[in-house]
């Protein structure tokens, strides 16, 4: 397939007239061509509006086969082979084995909501027939359904270019609830996201559905991305970056006329709690493997690691300090990201009371950083707001802490993560049982001698945490919970049989697992 920079609105390749970009390639430099045009607010609001007429129609669709269009999403990312691979390689600078399993993760969680929607639960129904002979009153029939919210805004990732991008999981998730999607492409690659979109555009002809199923557009994120959060055909919006971006999507979304959901993943700087029996030099090699992982470049990045005061916390720190020091940097993903990588650490550097533990070597090329660790006390910690700000890539603060009770004080002094980790060995369950009820109010995954980094995408996967890791913290990006985002219910009173939605209809010709009368039935399939 040949990336010619055109945008896709609908079923049209459109060439954007609002100025034109190049990608760059992050481990050199330079620019990678085509050149790429912007759209503008009339090629969002064309893209929006194609969105809305669609939606009744794929709404209305059967959970097959929502399911069927989505396997074949999955089939046709894996038809584009090596030349995806290759140009997500050539925007991203991550190495090509992280990109291919990056790729089976996106067409497995495509898959995996497929196999949600063949299991017959995602319709949520509910009936509660009539009992005509009830006293004091009869009770009226009253049958409820989850419906799309409609077309979804979905804003592609800078550090996963497949599986947070364009057929990612925000996409999957919207579109097996039955919504439309418009993406807002990332600008730091495009060719790679317009392959995807290709492959889903391909996709929306095979099975026959209507072209503003899917979207694709190109612009400026200030411009065109705001515009899109303000059409009001969009009824939500799914997006994984900054805190800074997210929430100018939020206070868009809540000025609109009808103001919408916003279901954004933004800072998280997850924190590691390490109790005295755990420490051992494979922790600390684990540690600082966790957190030059891709750069240090995934929102579960390792930033905050509590270790006690004494023997034990001085030989982490001092084998922390030395296998950091081993370490040399790998490429960002971008020049933008690598400046504020920089940045971010020059402020940890200039906060009086914290040092460096140890620093890495840069890497080859422009853009490669070598890594840090920091160290401070919890005094400073509760002190110094700053020091729970997110330095994206591999940098990270060990604080440490002097007993139970100031590691419970500590842990109720942090802002809300999407992970937390503890680190520690059966002879200190009961410490660990008390911090538990902390971290279930500050985190949505909590982890048990493991390591954050790295997300199974399944049934049961929370990916999300109270604010600010997310604007809403009931949420999850990754697994099949994620459709919830764009569903509402509906219910239906005393309709005829043959006028009730096929879910809701006594032969419950979709085969949905149903509650009625607050009894499961069909389970058995």
């Amino acid at each position: 397939m040949t990336i010619t920079g055109e945008m896709l609105i609908g079923a049209e390749r459109v060439r954007g007239t609002a100025g034109s970009f190049r990608a760059v390639d992050p481990s050199t430099g330079e620019t990678v061509e085509p050149d790429f045009g912007q759209g503008d607010e009339a090629d969002v609001d064309r893209a929006a509006l194609l969105a809305h007429d669609a939606f009744d129609v794929y709404r209305a669709t059967s959970p097959a086969q929502r399911a069927d269009f989505l396997e074949s999403i999955a089939r046709n990312i894996e038809a584009l082979g090596d030349t995806l691979i290759d140009r997500a390689r050539l925007e991203s600078g991550l190495p090509a084995a992280r990109l291919e399993g990056e790729r089976t993760r996106t067409t497995s969680q495509l898959r995996l909501f497929a196999e949600l929607l063949r299991g017959g639960t995602s319709t949520g129904v509910r009936i509660d027939p009539a009992q005509p002979d009830r006293k004091p009153a009869p009770r009226l029939d009253i049958r409820q359904r989850l419906i799309g919210v409609g077309p979804v805004a979905v804003f592609g990732s800078s550090n996963f270019p497949l599986a947070f991008s364009n057929a990612g999981g925000d996409t999957a998730s919207a579109l097996a609830g039955g919504c439309p999607v418009v993406v807002k492409v990332h600008n730091a690659h495009p060719g790679t996201a317009m392959l995807v979109a290709g492959a889903v555009s391909d996709a929306v002809a095979e099975q026959g559905l209507p072209e503003g199923v899917y979207s694709s557009l190109i612009g400026a994120g200030n411009s065109i991305g705001a515009a899109l959060v303000a059409h009001p055909a969009i009824k939500a919006v799914g997006f994984t970056g900054s805190r800074s971006g997210g929430l100018a999507l939020v206070e868009i979304a809540r000025k609109r006329r009808e103001p919408i959901p916003v279901y954004a993943e933004m800072s998280s700087i997850n924190p590691v709690f390490v109790f005295p029996s755990a420490i051992t030099e494979e922790v600390a090699a684990g540690f600082v493997s966790s957190l030059t992982l891709g750069a240090g470049q995934f929102c579960t990045n390792p930033g905050l690691v509590f270790v006690p005061t004494g023997r034990e916390g001085d030989e982490f720190t001092r084998s922390v300090g030395r296998l950091v020091a081993e370490a040399t940097g790998q490429t960002m993903l971008t020049r933008g990201i690598r400046e504020a990588f920089e940045s971010g650490t020059a402020r940890l550097d200039a906060v009086p009371g914290v040092e460096r533990l140890g620093s890495g070597a840069p890497g080859d090329g422009p853009n490669a950083p070598g890594p840090v660790v920091f160290a401070t006390d919890s005094d400073r910690l509760r002190s110094e707001d700053a020091l729970q700000d997110e330095v994206f890539g591999a940098s990270s603060l060990v604080v440490r802490y002097g007993s139970i009770d100031d590691l419970l004080a500590l842990a109720e002094a942090i802002e809300g993560q999407l992970t937390a980790t503890i680190l520690a060995g059966r002879g200190e369950n009961g410490e660990v049982s008390r911090l538990l009820p902390v971290l279930e109010r500050k985190v949505g995954r909590i982890l048990y001698n493991g390591w954050p980094t790295g997300v199974e995408v399944n049934h049961a996967m929370v990916h999300g945490g109270p604010f600010p890791s997310t604007s809403d913290g009931k949420t999850t990006s990754v697994g099949t919970l994620a459709i919830q985002r764009f569903l509402r219910p509906v219910a239906y009173q005393n309709l005829p049989d043959e006028l009730l939605p096929a879910p809701l209809a006594d032969a419950n010709p979709w085969d949905q697992v149903r509650s009625v009368d607050g009894r499961i039935e069909g389970l058995t399939r």
